[in-house]
């Protein structure tokens, strides 16, 4: 047994598959390439696969994941409609109608902590690929509330997502899921949680997402989350996160974001994710702008 090695757990069924990323004289930790579980097992536990298969959890997270995609891109084409018939109806009811009217789009601006960076590349890349403006900062979870501290008023972002592993801690003893001492870091998400809305103490006006594998769900809601996992106590996918950011960054700032549709949006459906009723963070302007991105602006002297 390596580092680096694709190894399943007989005791699981082999029902996920992780990458080995330490070892121990008899233990090895391991973390889910799918799934955003960090755990400790048994060597003799351990079963090493040459490439990574496609167990039945995988295989149907592939094919939630491409539903998911699907989806969000759905929802923008509906929205782009919406938003020119929208536009029409108020210039036909000008005195003056020069051409036909155009917007340029402003989508909510994440920011997203991850304690694990390979996640975070897969979360970035997602992004990207969805077309959401996102900065992304790999940040162990013990370091994200005095990290967030030090970004938030520089980032100013509309949406913060705050992730990395997770899990309860069936060591500890008596077995209590409501006990945040049994967690591998929702205390640190919590702490998180609380500079975010110290920062910024309107639901609608900072969305945050937080939680990994497993995290205590009613605290994560309880300390200012809009959106949180686990109410199941379940494994997240590792992309969970990225999709309700997604959904928040292309929702209008008029519209109540749809829980059913934030369900349906991830991977792990209503057992990984839940959350409380809130607005969205995408706006439309006008006239339409040249690209933004090649704007230079020089602060004005004072």
């Amino acid at each position: 047994m390596n580092l680096g090695d694709l190894v399943i757990r007989k005791s699981y069924g082999g029902d996920v598959t992780f990458r080995v990323e330490g070892l121990q004289e008899d233990k090895a930790v391991i973390k889910g390439t799918e799934f955003r579980l960090l755990a400790d097992s048994p060597l003799d536990d351990l079963v090493k696969v040459p490439y990574e298969p496609e167990t039945k959890k995988t295989r149907l997270a592939h094919i939630k994941a491409n539903e998911s995609y699907s989806l969000l891109q759905q929802h923008r084409k509906e929205q782009a409609q919406r938003n020119q018939a929208g536009l029409i109806d108020d210039w036909n009811h000008t005195a003056v109608k020069a051409e036909t009217p155009s917007y340029f789009e402003m989508p909510g601006k994440v920011l997203h902590l991850d304690g694990d960076p390979n996640y975070l590349k897969k979360s970035m890349a997602l992004y990207e690929k969805l077309r959401v403006p996102a900065e992304g900062h790999f940040v162990q979870e013990a370091s994200m509330a005095d990290t967030l501290y030090r970004l938030l008023p520089r980032s100013r972002p509309d949406i913060v997502v705050i992730t990395g592993h997770d899990g309860v801690l069936k060591s500890r003893q008596p077995y209590d899921l409501y006990n945040i001492n049994h967690y591998k870091n929702s205390a640190n998400f919590i702490a998180a949680i609380q500079v975010a809305r110290q920062y910024e103490w309107h639901l609608d006006a900072l969305t945050i997402v937080a939680g990994a594998c497993q995290s205590h769900f009613e605290a994560l809601i309880r300390a200012g989350a809009n959106f949180a996992s686990s109410p199941s106590r379940v494994l997240i996918h590792a992309l969970d996160p990225v999709y309700v950011a997604a959904k928040a960054a292309f929702t209008s700032v008029k519209d109540t974001m749809n829980m059913n549709d934030i369900v349906h949006h991830t991977i792990t459906g209503s057992e990984g994710i839940g959350g409380l009723e809130s607005k969205g963070s995408y706006r439309i302007g006008l006239p339409p702008l040249q690209d933004l991105s090649t704007l230079k602006v020089t602060p004005a002297a004072i």
